[in-house]
């Protein structure tokens, strides 16, 4: 009954949380056009690239029109704006929510690639704050650098028993190691770290094993349905960071299984317990981690290669004030308690 509890708990703080911060109704039943299939991409020279970001802008155009024949003026807009020449995706798909991959920077010449996978909530109906995240990242990274977006799974709503279950990571899973290795193969020689963002957390720990990554950063992270960094089977570093304004640190760290459900996703990933590389995360909100201050700087020092000083073990944490600012206590407080 204890777990039970904590489970319903779990799902309460949710809702909590949740309703001041959601805004419209999802756009599952939005209309858009199948689009094309896309062969596998095997080179990534401007001009190949060049006519993958085509073949995408056509797509949008394609579900702008509908949009507009549909009298839907305010979607039509938004498509536009994704299709502008100065944009580049590699794919687009705008039915049920919508899918897009976009890149920010030179693909063809970047030599470290940071690949972004979202959470609950974010479609095309809201792709600002993904956008705005992935445009802050690359300036903060520089020239030699690429971001991507990768909106490739149908997203939970946060008021959805789907947000506290691993079904859509599961379905989203096999899209995200096919989209690594399609990055292997056109750009071998670059360092491809994920960076995943509250349920897209979730995903990366689906797809974590023997990936071939540089590093896989968890922000904002519910847990990953994983007891431990090492279930993960994970080649690269993994790195764990929450800020100190995140509602996600009230959200109980439960695995519940009941009939033909299992609730909650696990160990805390920021805990010692899981094991994962901690770096200070300052103390923003839910969806401020890559917004200037001491979260986006930390992504940014792992992303672009070495290790942050001192904290590049698997045991180390956050600066006593910070823990203390979100509510835990310190490694050595603990260990004076004799806990």
């Amino acid at each position: 009954m204890w777990r039970l509890g904590r489970a319903l708990a779990t799902a309460f703080v949710v809702l909590c949380v949740a309703v001041p911060i959601s805004g419209a109704a999802r756009p599952e039943a939005v209309r858009a056009p199948v689009p094309p299939p896309l062969a596998p991409l095997r080179s990534a020279t401007p001009s190949v690239l060049g006519q993958r970001y085509a073949a995408a802008r056509d797509a949008i155009l394609a579900a702008e029109g509908r949009s507009e024949r549909d009298g839907d003026r305010w979607r039509a807009a938004r498509l536009r704006d994704m299709a502008d020449d100065s944009r580049h995706f590699l794919a687009f798909d705008g039915r049920d929510g919508g899918r897009a991959v976009e890149v920010f920077g030179d693909l063809a010449a970047a030599e470290r690639v940071a690949v972004l996978v979202p959470g609950a909530d974010t479609d095309l109906d809201k792709y600002g704050l993904l956008r705005g995240g992935a445009l802050r990242l690359r300036q903060a990274l520089g020239d030699r650098a690429a971001v991507i977006a990768w909106l490739g799974y149908r997203t939970p709503s946060t008021l959805s028993l789907a947000a506290l279950t691993e079904g859509r990571a599961e379905e989203a899973a096999p899209g995200l190691r096919a989209f690594v290795r399609e990055l292997a193969v056109i750009k071998p020689a670059a360092a491809v770290s994920l960076l995943c963002h509250s349920y897209g957390s979730v995903i990366c720990a689906r797809a974590a094993s023997g990936m071939d990554v540089a590093g896989i950063i968890l922000y904002g992270s519910p847990g990953v349905a994983a007891p431990d960094v090492t279930a993960l089977r994970a080649r690269a570093p993994v790195w764990a960071g929450r800020s100190g304004g995140d509602w996600i640190a009230h959200v109980p760290h439960e695995r519940v299984h009941l009939p033909f459900v299992t609730l909650g996703f696990g160990t805390d990933p920021v805990s010692p317990r899981f094991g994962a590389r901690v770096f200070a995360a300052g103390s923003g909100g839910h969806s401020d981690y890559l917004r200037p201050g001491p979260s986006l700087d930390a992504i940014v020092r792992i992303v672009s290669g070495p290790e942050i000083p001192a904290k590049a073990s698997p045991t180390a944490f956050p600066a006593t004030a910070e823990l203390k600012e979100q509510g835990r206590k310190p490694a050595s407080e603990a260990v004076r308690r004799g806990r």
